[in-house]
């Protein structure tokens, strides 16, 4: 895959949309202006040559890291926005070829050009590393506790669409770490997960919301209980 290629076909294509798409995310980022069709019309032909190349190395050799991941990084260093999205992108499409070391680089992007657009992209691949690693719940407690508010948020929200499959000790402990906080996007990240959880098991979260009541934000409650029935 050529990555100075793709990012000069990716600058080629910037449009009038770009401070429009900046001010969405609070002015913090600049953009080229590219929407989620063009910029993923632009990226499939790299991607599927990517594919091919790591289907073929996994073949050869099954135990090297297949994830390119110095793409990933020139990715997250370029100014526009929509970089961090093909990055994420790429993650999203190489899941299957993710190791457990990998995770110290999901680490770096969360912790990296933050804000919930790109945290959001990268929590189901922390999820997948989770399900395959499960010695690696000892790193997402950590994270849990951390004083980085963004590896709060993944851990309290990495097993989202988890359905049965959901750690209910983790999710609780992951939550408890976190309640009495004053951040949004920790509380919201509460609520969300009960809410997605309860999709499964309603009854479970109705006990949870009843037994945390008084030390659960009124955004976590309102959020995990907008299609419970109290």
């Amino acid at each position: 895959m050529d990555t100075k290629q793709l990012i000069t076909e990716m600058k080629g294509h910037r449009t009038d949309d770009a401070q429009a798409m900046s001010a969405y995310l609070r002015n913090q980022f600049p953009f080229l202006g590219l929407k989620s069709v063009a910029r993923r019309n632009i990226t499939r032909p790299y991607f599927k040559e990517a594919k091919q190349e790591a289907r073929a190395l996994s073949k050869v050799s099954p135990d090297t890291s297949i994830i390119n991941w110095d793409f990933v990084q020139e990715c997250w260093q370029q100014e526009e926005r929509e970089f961090q999205y093909v990055a994420t992108d790429y993650l999203n499409d190489m899941q299957t070829y993710l190791k457990k070391d990998d995770i110290n680089h999901l680490k770096k992007l969360i912790t990296t050009k933050s804000w919930w657009d790109s945290v959001d992209a990268l929590v189901k691949r922390v999820g997948y590393l989770q399900t395959q690693y499960p010695e690696l719940k000892e790193t997402i407690i950590e994270w849990s506790v951390s004083d980085n508010l963004w590896l709060r948020r993944v851990a309290i929200i990495h097993q989202l669409s988890m359905k049965e499959a959901t750690d209910t000790q983790l999710l609780t402990r992951t939550i408890m770490n976190n309640l009495g906080s004053n951040e949004f996007f920790i509380n919201k990240a509460i609520g969300w997960a009960l809410r997605d959880y309860a999709r499964i098991n309603e009854e479970w979260v109705k006990n949870f919301l009843r037994q945390y009541q008084t030390e659960l934000a009124p955004l976590s409650i309102r959020e995990a209980s907008k299609h419970i029935n109290m």
